[in-house]
């Protein structure tokens, strides 16, 4: 028992700086990656999977202001950080509020006159409102409402750069 019946061995395949364990009560291995980078392997060599969190999307946009305040208005996305380039071509603004740590990343580039493909209607960003009847009100007045699945309240509504954001019930999703 305890830690010292594992024996460390040094891996003998392309990998040198893994150590592998071996149990000696159950002959079981266990592989310890010295990398942050690599995946950790678990009993008897198989692969743990990977787990990561997700942080932002990214959308580019053509007004930023335009999409800054339809954000604002729709979901209460507040500016959280922003980065630009010090002669002001490109800025990098990350929107977010206090139900997630998850952020919309909006990317503005000066200049861009044409409309971005920020993907399909089947690529499309979600969210949560505990209220829906009060979202659909406000979307509805907005006039961004663009399709409606006639279901459980669940509806689309499309940003300024066409975007496609699915509005879901919270209780539908928690």
């Amino acid at each position: 028992g305890g830690c010292g019946a594992w024996l460390a061995r040094r891996s003998r395949t392309k990998y040198p700086s893994l150590l592998r364990f071996l149990h000696a009560k159950w002959d079981e291995a266990v592989t310890i990656a010295h990398k942050p980078q690599w995946r950790l392997v678990g009993v008897a060599g198989e692969r743990l999977p990977m787990k990561a969190k997700m942080i932002h999307r990214c959308i580019h946009v053509l007004d930023l202001e335009k999409s800054l305040a339809f954000y604002k208005r729709a979901f209460g996305l507040d500016v959280v950080r922003e980065i630009s380039r010090a002669e002001g071509s490109r800025k990098i603004v990350y929107i977010g509020n206090d139900t997630t740590d998850f952020e919309l990343e909006l990317v503005w580039e000066s200049g861009r006159t044409e409309a971005y493909d920020n993907g399909s209607n089947d690529t499309h960003l979600a969210f949560a409102v505990d209220d829906v009847d009060a979202a659909r009100l406000l979307h509805d007045e907005m006039d961004c409402v663009c399709h409606e699945l006639g279901r459980d309240g669940i509806y689309f509504i499309e940003d300024p750069d066409g975007c496609c954001l699915e509005i879901v019930p919270s209780n539908l999703w928690d």
